[in-house]
C-alpha cells in the first residue's frame, strides 16, 4: 500500500469508516467559492445539487435501461434473427458499466448502492412487463401492413429507443466539471464532494485525467479486482435464467396467458427487494452482507426448484430466486466501484472488465434450459447453485482482505502522523 501514499500535509478527513472531521476542519479543504458558505447553507446547497442530479439522471437512465433490455423477451426464439442480436448485444454491452461509472463519477460511495440499485430495477420492470407486452403485439398486430408480429415488436419498441436516446442526449450530465446546467459554485461542491470522499484525491478533471489503458495495466496487477471478478461472475452466472424464466414457469404446465402473468410477480419482488437492499447497504456503510444474503437466498431457491416438481414449492424457489440473483449482482458491480477506487481510469476499466467477465456466463448458460429438461432443470440449477457458492466463498475472501487493507491504513496513518506528515488517503477505508 506504501507506494499507492503520497506525502502530502493535511489532517486527516473521515470518509465513511474513520474518524469525523467539524465542518470547520473540513472547511480549510474546501474550493474558495464555498468557504464563504454556512454550515446549514452548505448542506442546503448539497441538497439541491443531489435533487438536481438524481432528477437528470436516473428517470431518464431508467427509462433507457427499460428500452434497452424490453425486447428481451421476444427475441429468444426466433433463431433467424441472430445476427440482428449480436449487433444489440455489440452496442448495449456498453451500457450498464458506461452507467455504473457515470453514477460513480457523481456520487460518493455512500450514495452510490442506493442509485445504482434504483437504476438497476429499470432492467427488472422490463423483465415483468416484456412478455405482456411483446404478447399484446403479437395479438393484435401480427400480420399488419404484411408484417410478421415479431417485426412489429422491434420496430415498435426500437422506436422507442431511438426517440429516448436523442432526448437523453440533452438531459444527461456529463462530469461535474464540465456540466453546464449547474451553477459554478454547485460544480464546485460536486467535484470536492468526490474528492473528500477519495481523501484528497482528484476525479473526473484535468489533473485526473489518465489514458484508459494505463487504468487497465493497473487494474490487472491488483490482487483485489481479481476476487471481485469471481464474485461478479458467480453472482451472474445465473442472469441467463432472464431469457429462459418464461420457460422455467412454462414448464408448470399453464397456458401462455398464464405463463406471462406469472413471471411478472418475481422480477417486480426483485425490483424492490434490489431498492431496499442497496438502500440499506449506503445506510450502513456495509457490502459483505448485502452481497452474500442475496445471493445465498438465491441459492435456496435454486435448490427447492431442482428438488421438487410441485407447483407451489418451484413457484416460491422462483419468487426468493429472481430477487437474489439481481441483488447480489447489484451489489457486487457496486463493491467494485466503491473498492477499485481510484485513479478514476481504473475505476473505470474494473467496472468495465467485471461486467464483461460476467457476460462469458451467457455463453454457456443458454444451453441450460432445454425444453426437455423441465420442470426441475436439474443441470442449469445446479450449475447456479455451484457459482452461488463460489460467489459466496470470494465474497468472504475479500471481505477479510479488504479489512486487513484497512488496518494497514491505519498503521500507516498513525507512523505518518509520528513524523509529522499527512497522506493523501489519510482517513479513507475501504467498504467491507
Amino acid at each position: 500500500m506504501g507506494s499507492d501514499v503520497k506525502t502530502k500535509e493535511s489532517p486527516p478527513e473521515d470518509h465513511g469508516l474513520g474518524k469525523v472531521d467539524s465542518f470547520v476542519e473540513e472547511h480549510s479543504q474546501m474550493p474558495e467559492i464555498l468557504r464563504s458558505l454556512s454550515e446549514e447553507e452548505f448542506k442546503t446547497l448539497e441538497k439541491k445539487l443531489l435533487r438536481k442530479v438524481d432528477l437528470r439522471l436516473l428517470p431518464t437512465m431508467i427509462l433507457i435501461y427499460i428500452m434497452n433490455y424490453l425486447d428481451s423477451g421476444a427475441a429468444q426464439n426466433f433463431a433467424g434473427l441472430l445476427v440482428t442480436r449480436f449487433l444489440l448485444g455489440f452496442v448495449e454491452a456498453a451500457f450498464y458499466p458506461g452507467a455504473l461509472a457515470t453514477l460513480s463519477a457523481w456520487y460518493v460511495r455512500s450514495e452510490l448502492g442506493v442509485r445504482t440499485g434504483i437504476f438497476y430495477c429499470g432492467s427488472l420492470i422490463s423483465g415483468a412487463f416484456s412478455g405482456l407486452i411483446a404478447a399484446a403485439i403479437m395479438d393484435n398486430l401480427d400480420g399488419a401492413h404484411g408484417l410478421l408480429a415479431w417485426r412489429w415488436v422491434f420496430i415498435i419498441e426500437g422506436s422507442a429507443t431511438v426517440v429516448i436516446s436523442i432526448f437523453a442526449f440533452f438531459v444527461l450530465p456529463d462530469f461535474p466539471a464540465n456540466t453546464k446546467w449547474l451553477t459554478e459554485q454547485e460544480r464546485a461542491l460536486a467535484m470536492w464532494r468526490m474528492e473528500k470522499d477519495a481523501a484528497g484525491e482528484e476525479d473526473w478533471t484535468e489533473g485526473s485525467k489518465q489514458p484508459l489503458f494505463e487504468g487497465f495495466k493497473l487494474l490487472i496487477k491488483d490482487p483485489k479486482n481479481w476476487i471481485l471478478v469471481v464474485v461478479v461472475y458467480g453472482a451472474a452466472s445465473a442472469i441467463a435464467i432472464n431469457s429462459f424464466f418464461p420457460t422455467v414457469v412454462k414448464s408448470m404446465g399453464k397456458d401462455r396467458n398464464t405463463t406471462l402473468l406469472l413471471t411478472a410477480p418475481p422480477y417486480l419482488f426483485a425490483c424492490i427487494v434490489c431498492a431496499l437492499v442497496s438502500w440499506n447497504a449506503d445506510r450502513t456503510r456495509e457490502r459483505y452482507w448485502h452481497t452474500v444474503i442475496p445471493i445465498s437466498c438465491a441459492l435456496a431457491g435454486f435448490i427447492i426448484s431442482a428438488a421438487t416438481s410441485g407447483i407451489g414449492p418451484r413457484y416460491f424457489g422462483a419468487m426468493i430466486m429472481l430477487p437474489g440473483i439481481y441483488t447480489g449482482f447489484n451489489m457486487a458491480m457496486v463493491w467494485t466501484a466503491n473498492t477499485i477506487f481510484r485513479p478514476v481510469s481504473k475505476r473505470a476499466a474494473a467496472v468495465a472488465f467485471n461486467n464483461a467477465m460476467a457476460t462469458i456466463c451467457s455463453i454457456y448458460g443458454s444451453y441450460l434450459y432445454p425444453n426437455n429438461a423441465g420442470p426441475r432443470f436439474v443441470l442449469a440449477f445446479s450449475v447456479n447453485g455451484a457459482m452461488a457458492v463460489v460467489a459466496i466463498i470470494a465474497a468472504t475472501v475479500l471481505h477479510f482482505y479488504l479489512k486487513r487493507e484497512n488496518r494497514r491504513l491505519e498503521e500507516k496513518e498513525r507512523e505518518e502522523e509520528a513524523a509529522g506528515r499527512g497522506v493523501i488517503g489519510s482517513g479513507f477505508r475501504y467498504l467491507t
